[in-house]
């Protein structure tokens, strides 16, 4: 038997030999514009402007990073020969199509990411074969629809997100297959209608973020075939109203968020059959008062900071729930006199005085109705019978979504005789020179008008009275040189206006100033070419500020400030010659400061200290910088998280030790010096547990060498040197020592 089993082993060996060299070979292969991490199994070609994917990418690869390349269209099985990959990140790669079976031989991949690409519609076979897909990435796309079946192959799928898209509908069954997902994310788009039958098929969904949509109403049918959803955010939406009969039944429900809306009134049992819910937001609505509300038995969080609540004897019930449910709650009373400004959570009932004669409990009730009735004016209704007007020829007015819509029709004035409970108006596409006085009549209910490429270059005074409700201003894509104050007056809650792509040379900051309530302000790809002192002053509700893509050369102090409440200040892809650090005071909120695109070329000491205290977020990327001075960041601390500085002309750079909090710098693309003016910033990385992307451009013996990898050269320098010798322990007694001369 011995003979036997050493001439199988022998040939077994035979046999294996071949594949050993080629194991090797795969392992140490490596496209020229990537780079390799072979125990880690990590391949990094960002940043490259790579049109294809690489054909030389090792195959046992585990993570590939595709980012920041101009791939644009993913054609079938373009990773067929990577059959690990269990990471797959094609962000900022101008994806405009994604072929049917692009992805299929991935059958291990667990994370992909195609976010901030240019896909308008995904193929129905698109993400076949990626059957263990645990996370699903298409943010910030111009997806316009989702087809039912899209999502059917990706039965492990956890976390779906689709935020910042242009998605304005939901059809039936659109997430069907999508049996384990419990976070579906479809925030930051136009959705306006999810028919009731949207997230069908899925089962297990624990969190639905809808914020910063156009929902007119609550879709309670649809929402409640999430029977296990504990999350809910509605945020952002503009409904008026949320009452018993809207449907919402979510039994395991424990957090509702209806922050920042548009509610004027709520019904004690609109919530009734969320019996577990815990966390109820309802800041920054326009809540006068607020019932006792009857079902949720376990609530024991309720917001309502940022609300003209009414603190008259009609809120006692109010109070006494509150106190009787033990139910925690903020808010401060906006009237009577008496009571302003005092905190709803530290009244009693006995503080509302309740008047005891007639005469004086009757004023208190006018009074208070004043306060809590609806801003708008009443929905436009015939005269005769009561019912809703017609709708205008060539038009559609859908009654049960309440919107009307004209788009694309070749109109050349704007129609009249939109039926007055008309929520969201859409006349894109047609050809209107100017939109007149008092264009649209009876439409006090009116929440988003959509303008978009109609050839504007006019709004006459008074285009927008009696639009009292209206909080979504879409004019893209015309004409517009300027508006005039006079214009705007008559839409007092307007939030979000849109004016990208249009004429303006100068911000219309007369105009705005109209508009109390200005909350997001989109001036992307106009040509402005500066801002000056004031042109932005006076806008006290303004959150979001987009200047992208303009001609400005400068910014001058005081040109946006005091603004309290600016998160997002984008101003990339301009010609900003320096950071406009003036400019910064009086941001105390400020959130996101993205500068990428402008030729700053150098960043000089304190350049970010106005914003030290509050910035999250900065984008420098893609600036030309050459240089950076040692104190460019001061002021910045533990609050920074993300800091873009790839694609610039770094040849060196300080080390960042005070950014202790970061949990994203990206390096890449910068042409760094290796030599020993560059040791601090190596030993710096050398304590982060981060992917920077830093690699060595010279000299010629570090080339292509990852910067924080580079320890060979840097050992050389005289402080490593001299540290070394130090820890290097002293010779043992009697041992014979060396003499070192000079």
């Amino acid at each position: 038997m011995e003979g036997p089993r050493r001439v199988s082993l022998v040939l077994l060996l035979l046999l294996l030999l071949p594949l050993g060299p080629a194991w090797h070979t795969a392992a140490q292969r490596c496209p020229q514009t990537c780079i390799c991490d072979s125990p880690g199994r990590h391949v990094a070609c960002r940043h490259q402007n790579l049109t294809e994917v690489p054909d030389a990418i090792p195959e046992l690869t585990q993570r590939l990073d595709l980012q920041g390349n101009m791939l644009k269209v993913i054609p079938p099985a373009a990773f067929q020969d990577l059959p690990y990959l269990t990471h797959l990140d094609l962000r900022h790669c101008q994806v405009e199509l994604v072929a049917e079976g692009a992805f299929r031989g991935l059958g291990r991949l667990l994370l992909l990411n195609l976010a901030s690409n240019r896909l308008s519609s995904l193929p129905q076979e698109a993400l076949d074969g990626l059957g263990s897909l645990q996370r699903l990435e298409l943010e910030g796309n111009m997806l316009e629809e989702l087809r039912p079946g899209t999502f059917g192959a990706l039965g492990a799928l956890a976390t779906l997100n689709l935020a910042h898209n242009a998605l304005v509908y939901l059809p039936a069954m659109a997430f069907q297959g999508l049996a384990r997902a419990r976070w579906l994310q479809l925030a930051h788009n136009a959705l306006s209608v999810l028919a009731p039958e949207a997230l069908a098929g899925l089962p297990a969904l624990r969190r639905l973020s809808l914020h910063h949509n156009e929902l007119q109403a609550l879709p309670g049918p649809a929402l409640s075939q999430a029977r296990v959803l504990a999350r809910l955010e509605l945020g952002h939406n503009p409904f008026t109203y949320v009452g018993e009969e809207d449907g919402l039944a979510l039994p395991g429900l424990r957090e509702l968020l209806l922050d920042h809306g548009a509610l004027q009134a709520l019904d004690a049992r609109a919530f009734a059959r969320c019996p577990r819910l815990h966390t109820l937001d309802l800041r920054g609505n326009q809540l006068a008062a607020l019932p006792p509300l009857q079902g949720p038995g376990r609530l024991r969080r309720l917001r309502l900071q940022g609300n003209p609540l009414w603190c008259g004897c009609e809120a006692r019930p109010l109070l006494e729930w509150l106190a009787r449910a033990r139910v925690r709650s903020d808010g401060t009373c906006g009237g009577p006199r008496r009571l302003g400004g005092e905190a709803l959570g530290a009244l009693r009932p006995a503080d509302l005085r309740c008047p005891g004669d007639r005469a004086a409990a009757a004023a208190a009730e006018e009074e208070w109705r004043a306060a809590a009735r609806p801003r708008s004016p009443p929905a436009a209704l015939d005269e005769a019978d009561g019912a809703a007007r017609p709708c205008p020829p060539a038009c559609v007015c859908a009654s049960e979504s309440r919107h009307s819509g004209c788009e694309g029709r070749g109109l050349r004035a704007v129609p009249r005789g939109f039926p007055g409970d008309t929520r969201l108006l859409d006349l894109r596409r047609n050809h209107f020179p100017s939109v007149p006085r008092a264009a649209f009549p009876g439409l006090g209910r009116l929440v988003s008008l959509h303008l978009q490429h109609c050839g504007l270059t006019e709004l006459e005074a008074g285009a927008l009275a009696g639009l009292g409700s209206l909080i979504y201003l879409y004019l893209s894509d015309n004409q517009l040189a300027g508006l005039r104050a006079a214009a705007l007056e008559g839409a007092p809650r307007l939030g979000y206006l849109y004016l990208e792509r249009n004429r303006f040379r100068h911000v219309p900051g007369a105009a705005l100033r109209a508009l109390p309530s200005l909350f997001s302000l989109h001036l992307q790809n106009n040509a402005v070419d500066r801002l000056g002192p004031g042109d932005l002053a006076g806008l006290p509700a303004l959150r979001w500020l987009y200047l992208s893509g303009n001609r400005i050369t400068q910014v001058s102090p005081g040109a946006i400030g005091p603004a309290p409440e600016l998160e997002k200040l984008h101003l990339d892809r301009n010609q900003l010659q320096g950071v406009p650090t003036g400019a910064l005071e009086g941001l105390p909120a400020l959130l996101e400061l993205q500068l990428s695109g402008n030729p700053l070329q150098t960043l000089p000491d304190g350049a970010f200290r106005p914003v030290g205290r509050s910035l999250q977020h900065l984008f420098l990327n893609s600036s030309g910088l050459e240089q950076i001075s040692p104190r460019a960041f001061l002021g910045l601390g533990p609050w920074l998280q993300s800091l873009h500085l790839q694609k610039n002309q770094l040849q060196a750079m300080p080390a960042l030790a005070h950014l202790s909090q970061l949990e994203l710098i990206d390096l890449s693309g910068n042409p760094f010096h290796c030599d020993c003016q560059l040791l601090p910033l190596h030993r710096w990385l050398m304590g982060l547990n981060l992917r920077v992307g830093a690699v060595c451009a010279a000299p010629p013996s570090a080339h292509g060498q990852r910067v924080r990898a580079a320890t060979a050269i840097f050992e050389t320098c005289p402080g490593r040197a001299a540290r070394k010798a130090k820890r290097m322990p002293a010779p043992r007694s009697g041992a014979r020592r060396t003499r070192v001369k000079g």
